[in-house]
């Protein structure tokens, strides 16, 4: 675990040695200065745990100081200390958000307990925020199918242990949502579970990334900065698409898998974490081994409980469920009436052979929420690459009279609906006779009346 970060504020230099000096040997990072200023000063470059403020300073008192340090960094735990102080000044600085006030002369006994307090309780906070994003984000996995329940299985056997897991899965089939699960139901869930999408981090800056830098380590690192490991420090660690890691990362990340130490970038010292990594991709990690690609050793760290997330055309019973679950959310989320799909509609997505998966399907419904109010929904409402069948979206899956068809459709039907559905105000809009765009929607069978606002 890393050192919790403490800051002494206190004119007398004689204080500032004395807490400075018992504080680090507890085991603590200390910093100190001299005056308020100098305080919001550091806080402006760095976060710390717990800060110790004093309430005689020279120029603006420690009272002043606590009421901006509280405006600026609201969950920033304040310990007051004071030779004059008195229960005015007291509850005074309780009612400003102070954490507690201790008198002087100090006894350090009192210091190291305030401050274990203090820094249980700001642990709690933490991990009530971090509970209460975990639970907001979308973390239910829908669909009864035979591969589905075979997964959710897997999920209530591994989610308990320590085993690292390893994640296939094509894109958009969820493995973020499966990662997210196994932490969920482990015994970690009241910390962190922070995600690393390895391919979309450029090369040179994957390390900094992961393992933090300090400052100065590079023109324009003013600060030390927490990497994504030290972060995950007692919860979980998602590295998506970590096939696509360099070898030099994947040569670190396997040193800190098997030790759990590292060093920030520019630093020689150590850093201790207690991380669970779960890792996935959409690559045969065993092919990229055989190219060069991927290191042997690394994949048999990652892959101890290997995890395969079906694609939508395999499970394709689930996709009525997850048709219904993703329309109550975006009528939902978006303000719109209930809708409902027809069934020809959704045999003609249960048809479809869903590329993206189940993200394709999620946008595919979001766009019908947004773009066809009528509340049923039938198969002319489907976008065309739906209605064409699984062709890509290429120049080598549809012809240019097919590509040049499906954007005017869009084009007309997001043209209607910003201007509410007024023929008229659209056919000015885009450039076009108000016969020629009649003739047109006629023809893309678009439904006016629905584009107008109830």
């Amino acid at each position: 675990m890393s050192k919790a970060r403490l800051l002494v504020v206190d004119d007398e230099k004689n204080v500032r040695a004395s807490l400075a000096g018992v504080l680090s040997d507890e085991g603590y990072e200390v910093e100190c200065v001299g005056t308020g200023e100098q305080c919001l000063t550091a806080l402006e470059r760095k976060r710390y745990d717990v800060v110790f403020l004093d309430i005689w300073l020279p120029g603006r008192d420690g009272i002043a100081i606590l009421k901006e340090l509280k405006e600026l960094h609201p969950c920033q735990h304040v310990i007051m200390i004071s030779g004059h102080g008195t229960i005015e000044t007291a509850v005074q600085a309780t009612k400003l958000g102070a954490f507690d006030f201790i008198e002087k002369p100090l006894s350090l006994d009192k210091v190291i307990l305030v401050l274990g307090h203090a820094l249980r309780q700001k642990r709690l906070e933490e991990e009530n925020r971090n509970l209460r994003n975990f639970v907001n984000q979308e973390t239910t996995m829908i669909g009864n199918s035979v591969p589905m329940q075979a997964l959710r299985q897997q999920i209530k056997y591994a989610a308990p242990t320590e085993g690292r897991v390893l994640i296939y899965g094509e894109n958009g089939t969820g493995k973020e949502l499966v990662a997210r699960l196994l932490h969920l139901h482990s015994h970690r869930r009241q910390n962190a579970f922070v995600e690393v999408n390895c391919a979309a981090i450029p090369d040179e800056l994957i390390e900094t990334e992961l393992f933090g830098t300090v400052k100065g380590a590079y023109t324009g690192a003013t600060e030390n900065r927490k990497g994504k490991f030290e972060l995950a420090d007692g919860g979980t660690l998602f590295l998506d698409e970590v096939g696509d890691m360099s070898l030099k990362t994947q040569a670190k990340v396997l040193r800190i898998l098997e030790s759990q130490r590292f060093h920030r970038v520019g630093s020689n010292e150590i850093v201790e974490v207690d991380v669970r990594v779960i890792a996935a991709t959409n690559k045969n990690l065993e092919e990229e081994i055989e190219a060069g690609h991927f290191r042997e050793d690394l994949f048999f760290r990652l892959n101890v409980i290997p995890f395969e997330v079906p694609p939508l055309r395999d499970r394709k019973r689930d996709i009525p469920d997850l048709i219904d679950y993703f329309l109550n959310h975006f009528c939902e989320r978006y303000g719109k009436t209930k809708r409902k799909f027809t069934p020809d509609a959704i045999n003609r997505l249960m048809e479809y052979r869903w590329p993206g998966n189940v993200r394709e399907l999620k946008n595919t419904i979001e766009r019908i929420v947004i773009m066809s109010p009528q509340e049923e929904v039938d198969v002319l409402d489907l976008p065309m690459a739906i209605l064409r069948g699984d062709r890509q979206r290429s120049t080598g899956g549809m012809t240019w009279q097919q590509a040049r068809e499906e954007f005017e459709r869009e084009f007309l039907l997001r043209s209607l609906i910003e201007n509410n559905g007024n023929v008229s105000r659209t056919a000015e809009a885009i450039g076009m006779e108000r016969s020629h765009l009649h003739r047109k929607l006629k023809a893309y069978d678009i439904n006016v009346r629905a584009q107008r606002p109830t």
